[in-house]
């Protein structure tokens, strides 16, 4: 929301911008150095540590970031200030300061340049055709390399912290910018920034690191990057998938002594009602499965197709033997961001609840999008091989299974579904990414055996499938 000048606004303090939590109300306004600072919208929210948005200060429109932590606040604001210093004195693109120092009463201020119709290397990566991003990226790599040769780094390179405006790249993030401490440093470094990108850019690397640095680019340097991208991409899964359980700015968790959710915050609004009562939306729904483990529907919520799963607790027996481990609904919500981790496709999970008597779990629910594909057992043909399209998304999909030790742990082919192109997984509660080679192999040896029982041995779809699938070694 956007006020004209002449609307009174509040003036609040840093210890009210504090307590606001994730939505302070805009516009308000601050004063740092006893001027005022009015914020118009905010961009971005670090709840109780920094807010950044689009602001006015002495007539001139600026972006103004906030820094409101107690007791962390000015530290973070001369790490920020003393990043951006550094980018700009190695002749790095990054916005000019405008303005810096401490805001009345508590916290500290710092004010940019603000760049009209701008947007990040991930919204581009969104928004723009393929072409336009990887040249983006070409340049985002570009200034990374340069970064490095100026013997600096940037702790978290993602494409958010990339500002394209009028074609240029910028680096917005100088909090994160410090002097590297040698080479390994500044290839961990390029690692990370690799092992941020989708996984369909992972047959251009060679076309990003020439763009980087070619000369650095030696073979033992890159298997070095290569196992140093490996690592940096199992520590990003760890971290997120552990933001799928708790509170966070992508997550809206809540614990009860009789319940625990967790539904993705960009869904928190939509889904209220269906979340508060999960039975009855079941029951207004269309039955897809009703079975005594579990009992599925479709749903549709304001228009939009979604489907809830509930694990049922078949008998006593069956709930004493549930009640200490993880739910399977729990199991698949982990799995289902596993998979959209990798870019494997699976219909995107919402929202997990599980149902609890204080530490012991009983029934549960999963809410994911309503996938309208066709299973293979119907789409496929058992006495032909599948079209080259399907032909080239299940040899897709089951090497990548294969190089990432992932098991589904029931490959029905009423499990995979044939939708806009794509082979998408469903029912995901049985799926282990295992750490054991030995362990994955027994393990894909029946899941491989189980996908080619779907058809009859002799015919030309199994013979195929046969020839074509990865094989335990």
């Amino acid at each position: 929301m956007t006020a004209s000048s002449t609307d009174p606004i509040p003036c609040l303090t840093a210890e009210e911008l504090r307590r606001a939590g994730r939505a302070p109300a805009a516009p308000f306004q601050v004063r740092g150095d006893g001027e005022a600072i009015r914020v118009l919208r905010l961009l971005r929210v670090l709840p109780g540590k920094r807010l950044t948005g689009e602001a006015r200060w002495r007539g001139r429109r600026v972006l103004a970031k906030l820094f409101v932590a107690e007791g962390g606040a000015g530290r973070h604001w001369r790490r920020e200030r003393r990043g951006l210093d550094l980018l700009r004195e190695a002749g790095l693109p990054a916005p000019e300061v405008a303005g810096a120092g401490r805001l009345d009463g508590d916290g500290y201020f710092l004010l940019t340049a603000f760049f009209e119709d701008s947007r990040t290397l991930a919204d581009e990566w969104v928004l723009a055709p393929e072409a336009r991003t990887m040249e983006l990226l070409r340049q985002a790599f570009t200034l990374l390399g340069r970064l490095h040769a100026a013997e600096l780094i940037q702790n978290d390179p993602h494409p958010g912290n990339f500002l394209e405006h009028a074609g240029r790249l910028f680096f917005i993030d100088g909090d994160g910018v410090e002097r590297a401490r040698g080479k390994e440093q500044a290839r961990d470094n390029l690692a990370l920034l690799l092992a941020q990108l989708p996984p369909a850019c992972e047959s251009r690397f060679d076309e990003l690191l020439t763009a980087y640095a070619p000369e650095r680019m030696s073979r033992a340097h890159g298997e070095a990057l290569s196992e140093a991208v490996e690592r940096a991409r199992e520590k990003r899964l760890a971290d997120f998938l552990g933001k799928t359980l708790r509170e966070c700015s992508q997550f809206s968790v809540r614990r009860t002594a009789r319940r625990f959710s967790s539904v993705a915050r960009a869904e928190d609004e939509a889904l209220a009602e269906v979340l508060a009562a999960p039975d009855a939306a079941i029951r207004q729904g269309r039955l897809l499965k009703d079975g005594h483990s579990c009992t599925v529907a479709r749903v549709d919520v304001d228009g939009r197709a979604l489907a809830i799963k509930r694990y049922n607790l078949k008998n006593p027996f069956h709930a004493l033997s549930r009640c200490w481990r993880p739910s399977r609904a729990w199991q698949a919500w982990l799995a289902g961001h596993r998979l959209a981790f990798f870019g494997i496709a699976t219909p995107p999970p919402l929202a997990l609840v599980e149902e609890r008597f204080g530490p012991l779990r009983r029934r549960a629910f999963l809410v994911t999008e309503f996938c309208p594909g066709e299973n293979l057992l119907r789409h496929l043909l058992p006495d032909r091989e599948p079209p080259p399209a399907e032909a080239a998304a299940i040899t897709a999909l089951f090497a990548r299974l294969f190089r990432l030790r992932i098991a589904h742990g029931d490959t029905k082919a009423t499990n995979f579904l044939w939708h806009a192109g794509r082979l998408a997984l469903i029912d995901l509660d049985a799926m282990v990414r295992h750490e054991s080679e030995a362990a994955f192999l027994r393990a894909w040896r029946r899941d491989r055996t189980r996908f080619l029982r779907n058809w009859p041995a002799p015919s030309a779809l199994c013979q195929w499938l046969d020839a074509h699938l990865p094989e335990a070694r």
